[in-house]
């Protein structure tokens, strides 16, 4: 699996500060995306570092989940960069994800229903395969050891989210909360430098929340989380920057206690209330 074609060096135009630079690992530089008349993203614009947990946040309808669809590759901005250790990727889509460093979660928990806990998890780990297909299809010994290395990985991301014990069952079977845990472990097991994530608290209670939460600032050691989520107090506790969205715009950006205390960011989520 091999990296999408990029540009030696960044374009011209206004990148975001510091896109080019070593403290920035992924950039979404002045994108847009339009569907037929609706204008979904104007010109937003996203800096991540390589550590930490940058949150992604506005009312419904703000362009929160294209912008997340825009970073994952399933959707193509009209206009705008994104860039990735400084360089502009082009053309990215999903399967190219993997083989650059970046794992993500979607709202829903994608499992694939007739293979175990363990084997969904180890489906995450295939950039750590080293047999190719054709040991496996001749079952020759050193497949075999790649098998029980990829299940040794596995295991251990369950035991880092308190699933170990789960591993031999179906998905199926399990509670949603739980299965949301496999989910993210078959993220974690890929080792990503970029965790993109979905909505993650949704369907969960206040302890798994809290449980959550835990687990995001113990990742924010290792790799760059990108979160999306509607659950603002996760959001506020474990974010360290926080982009805001409404109607397609970045109305602010920053440090939680700053974008809490924001005018537009009040007047968008007063705005979403008194719309309901």
């Amino acid at each position: 699996m091999t990296a999408p074609p990029a540009d030696p060096a960044p374009g011209p135009g206004s990148p975001v500060a510091g896109s080019g630079g070593d403290d920035v690992l992924f950039a979404v530089d002045d994108v847009s995306v339009r569907f037929g008349g609706l204008v979904a993203l104007d010109q937003v614009s996203l800096a991540v570092p390589p550590r930490g947990v940058h949150g992604v946040i506005g009312p419904n309808g703000a362009g929160k989940t294209t912008l997340f669809n825009v970073c994952c590759g399933f959707v193509r901005p009209d206009s705008g960069t994104l860039r990735w250790h400084g360089a502009a990727v082009r053309r990215l889509r999903p399967h190219q994800l993997a083989g650059m460093g970046i794992a993500r979660t979607l709202q829903g928990v994608g499992l694939f229903r007739g293979l175990t806990v363990a084997e969904n998890v180890m489906v995450g780990a295939d950039r750590h395969r080293r047999a190719g297909f054709l040991s496996g299809l001749l079952a020759l010994r050193r497949s075999d050891r790649d098998e029980r290395a990829l299940r040794e990985r596995a295991l251990a991301a369950l035991g880092e989210l308190g699933a170990a014990h789960h591993a031999d069952q179906l998905p199926g079977s399990l509670p949603y909360p739980v299965q949301k845990r496999v989910a993210l472990a078959r993220a974690l097991v890929a080792e990503p430098e970029l965790l993109l994530l979905d909505e993650p608290a949704s369907g969960l209670g206040g302890d798994e929340m809290d449980e959550l939460g835990d687990l995001l600032r113990g990742l924010a050691d290792r790799m760059a989380v990108v979160l999306v989520e509607h659950h603002m107090d996760l959001v506020m506790s474990v974010c360290d920057r926080i982009t805001v969205l409404d109607f397609g715009k970045v109305v602010a950006e920053g440090p939680p206690d700053d974008v809490r205390d924001d005018p537009a960011v009040v007047a968008a989520y007063l705005g979403e209330e008194a719309h309901r």
